[in-house]
C-alpha cells in the first residue's frame, strides 16, 4: 500500500519486503544474536555440514578417479609380469592408497605363509585354498571399508539438512505470529523479516541437502562398482595361488 507524506510517495511494501533480504537477515543476527539465538545455530549447523559434504565430495571425486586410473595398470602388470616374485615386487611399489595392490600382497603372503607352515596344525586345520580365501576376504573387506569414507557423512546431510532448515522455518513462522499478537495487525512490514527469515532457511536446507544426495548417489554407485573389480580380482588370485592358473589360462605364471 503506498502512503502519501508530505507530498512523498512512501512504498511501505518495498521497505517491508527489504527485511526478506539476505542482507538484512544477516545485519539482524550480527546486530541482535541473541534474538537470532535459533537461527544461529541452524545457520551454523547447515555450514558446517555443506562444508564436510564439499569435502568429503571433493576427496572421494579424486580416491576414485586415482583408483579407477591405477586399477587397470596394476591389474594388467601383474598378470603379465612373467615371474610371480617380480609381480609381488610391483605390487609391493605401489602407493600406500592403492587397493588392488594391497589385496594381491595380502593374498601372496597368505600363500607363502601356508606354504611355510605345511606339515603344521596350520595347514592341517585349513587347506590352502581355505586360507587364502579368508586372507583375500578380509583384504576385500578392508579396502571396501576405505571406500566408506565419508558416506555416512553425505548420508546424514542429505537426510537431515531439509530438517534442520525446517526447523529454523517454524522458528520464523513462529516469531510472525508473536509479531502478528504483539503488533494486532497482519500487514506485511509485521512479519516481513520473520517470514523472510524462514524462508531463507528452508532454502538454505534444501541448499546443502541437494547437493549432498547427488554426491551420496554417484560414489554409492562408483564404490559398487569398484567393489566388483575387488571381487573379481580376487577370485583370480585365489584359484592363481591356490592351483597355480587362473580361470581360462592355459599356463601357469611361473
Amino acid at each position: 500500500m503506498d502512503q502519501v507524506i508530505g507530498g512523498v510517495v512512501a512504498d511501505t511494501n518495498a521497505a517491508a519486503l527489504k527485511e526478506m533480504g539476505i542482507s538484512s537477515l544477516l545485519n539482524n543476527m550480527v546486530a541482535n544474536p541473541g534474538e537470532f539465538a535459533v537461527t544461529w545455530v541452524v545457520v551454523v549447523t547447515l555450514v558446517l555440514m555443506s562444508i564436510a559434504c564439499w569435502y568429503y565430495t571433493v576427496v572421494k571425486t579424486i580416491q576414485n578417479q586415482v583408483i579407477k586410473a591405477r586399477a587397470n595398470h596394476v591389474i594388467r602388470t601383474f598378470w603379465e609380469t612373467s615371474n610371480a616374485q617380480e609381480a609381488i615386487r610391483f605390487m609391493e611399489e605401489q602407493p600406500a592408497n592403492e587397493p588392488f595392490s594391497k589385496i594381491a600382497l595380502d593374498c601372496a603372503v597368505a600363500a607363502a605363509h601356508h606354504q611355510k607352515n605345511e606339515g603344521s596344525r596350520l595347514a592341517e586345520t585349513l587347506s590352502r585354498s581355505e586360507f587364502i580365501d579368508r586372507a583375500l576376504r578380509q583384504a576385500v573387506t578392508r579396502e571396501s571399508s576405505k571406500l566408506e569414507n565419508g558416506m555416512t557423512i553425505l548420508a546424514t546431510t542429505g537426510s537431515a539438512a531439509p530438517f534442520i532448515g525446517l526447523l529454523g522455518t517454524t522458528w520464523g513462522i513462529y516469531k510472525a505470529l508473536i509479531k502478528i499478537g504483539a503488533s494486532g495487525s497482519a500487514s506485511l512490514d509485521a512479519v516481513a523479516g520473520p517470514v523472510g527469515e524462514a524462508l531463507l532457511k528452508t532454502a538454505l536446507g534444501l541448499v546443502v541437502a541437494i547437493p549432498a544426495v547427488m554426491a551420496y548417489n554417484f560414489f554409492n554407485r562408483a564404490n559398487r562398482t569398484t567393489n566388483a573389480a575387488f571381487d573379481a580380482f580376487a577370485h583370480d588370485l585365489h584359484d592363481f595361488f591356490a592351483t597355480g592358473s587362473r580361470v581360462g589360462e592355459g599356463s601357469s605364471k611361473r
